[in-house]
Formats: structure tokens, sequence, C-alpha cells
């Protein structure tokens, strides 16, 4: 795939629906982009890929890595990932998430109706991430995960939030707005961004994407599931 077109596989409303048995080998994912997140078999933790390298962030707070071994036997359910190569780099302060989320509106105001790739990398004076632990059960369903999710925070810590915004009448397919997630420098501590604050400037890199493939799961659980769109329910679960 070229720098900056996106690779996702399967839909939001599967992982609401409970569609997680099966999924994506991590050496098919891999090659279509070095840049994303997702989760893993059965919505054990939080994925987030980052300069090539597949992490899984674990409910406990522990963060493990890939080796090339594990690629071939590991799986995703769901999965976004891109050739991450900004067209737009700048210096930002972020006293919240939401006050993130209106300063890159106002960078990239064009890109309202399209896909964007996000970067946000420096020292953060406050930051709070949720990790789901999986499912107990097969089918069991992401709103109901969400119920029961981890919450960890970190203070005075360095590094990456990675994810992606979407426009809104991709809801359902993906998160619409803002989906992202934060690994610290040391790889150690890391989930699904709640909130965040920045002390001083860190570095923010963003990058339009236009081209998106998707690619469907075949297994039994996803042919047969409803798949109904439920907005209040994936806001509720992603935030």
């Amino acid at each position: 795939m070229a720098p900056n077109e996106l690779f996702q596989y399967s839909i939001v409303t599967a992982l609401m629906d409970g569609v997680a048995e099966s999924g994506l080998p991590l050496s098919d994912l891999l090659p279509r982009g070095d840049f994303g997140l997702g989760t893993f078999r059965h919505m054990v933790g939080e994925m987030i890929v980052l300069d090539g390298v597949i992490y899984q962030m674990k409910a406990d707070g522990s963060v493990t890595s890939f080796g090339r071994d594990q690629l071939n036997t590991t799986v995703t359910p769901f999965a976004m990932v891109t050739h991450f190569r900004p067209t737009l780099s700048t210096k930002v302060t972020v006293k919240s998430k939401g006050d993130f989320g209106k300063l890159l509106t106002d960078l990239m105001p064009q890109a309202k109706n399209i896909f964007s790739s996000i970067r946000l990398e420096g020292k953060f004076k406050a930051v709070v991430v949720r990790t789901v632990g999986g499912q107990q059960h097969p089918g069991e369903k992401l709103s109901k995960l969400a119920e029961s999710q981890v919450a960890h925070s970190f203070e005075d810590v360095q590094g990456s939030i990675v994810g992606f915004r979407s426009p809104s009448y991709m809801q359902g397919i993906s998160v619409a707005g803002d989906h992202l997630h934060f690994i610290s420098a040391d790889r150690r501590q890391g989930g699904h961004l709640l909130e965040l604050q920045t002390d001083g400037e860190a570095e923010l890199a963003i990058a339009a994407i236009r081209i998106i493939h998707t690619e469907l799961p075949t297994s039994d659980d996803f042919i047969q599931a409803t798949l109904q769109t439920d907005s209040e329910g994936i806001t509720k679960a992603e935030s």
C-alpha cells in the first residue's frame, strides 16, 4: 500500500456485536501499515502499531510486543493501519482531550469529510487511558465489556498518542471522530486514550487520508451477526 492510504480490517459494529473469535493474522496486517491501532482476539487489550512494531496493552497495565514468530499465530478482529507520512507538522500545547479535538479541527478544517492519521509526541502532565479485559465468553459484546473496563492514570510521562479521525458518516464502520491510543516512550504503559494534558509543547504530525481499503471477515460469526449501528453504544464504549 502507498503512504497515507488506510487499511481497515472489519468494522466497529462487528466488535459491538461481539465478533472477535477470529481475525486477520498480524503477519498479514503489518505489511499494510506501520502505524495504527486495533484490538486482539476476544478483545483482550488494546493494540497500537508504532514505527512498524505491534504492541498489546492489557487491562493489568502491562505492555508486550510481538516477535516475528508471534505475528503468524496472533490475530486481530479489528484494526486500522497506514504507512504514516505526515503532511502537516507543528508544535502544540494541549490542555485536554476536548481541547485537542478543537485544535485538530482548526489545523485541518478541510479534512472534515475525509480521514486523518494523527501522532502526538512529547511529555504529558497527565494521561488517562482504559483497557478492556477481554471477552469472558464468545460473542460477548463490546458494550458489555466497556462496563468493566480498567482505567489507568499516568503523570509526567513521555510518550506517543496514535490514532485516526474518522468522518461522522463512517460511524459504525469506524469510530466517528477521534479514536486515539497512548503508549509511553519506554513501551511499558498505555491504552485507549480518555484524557490528556501536555507538559509544554508537544510535536504534532497529521496526514490526510483519501484512499481506504476495507477487508471484511469471512467467519460465521460475522456473516450471522446483526450488525446494526449503535451510535450511542459506540460513543459510550470508546469515550
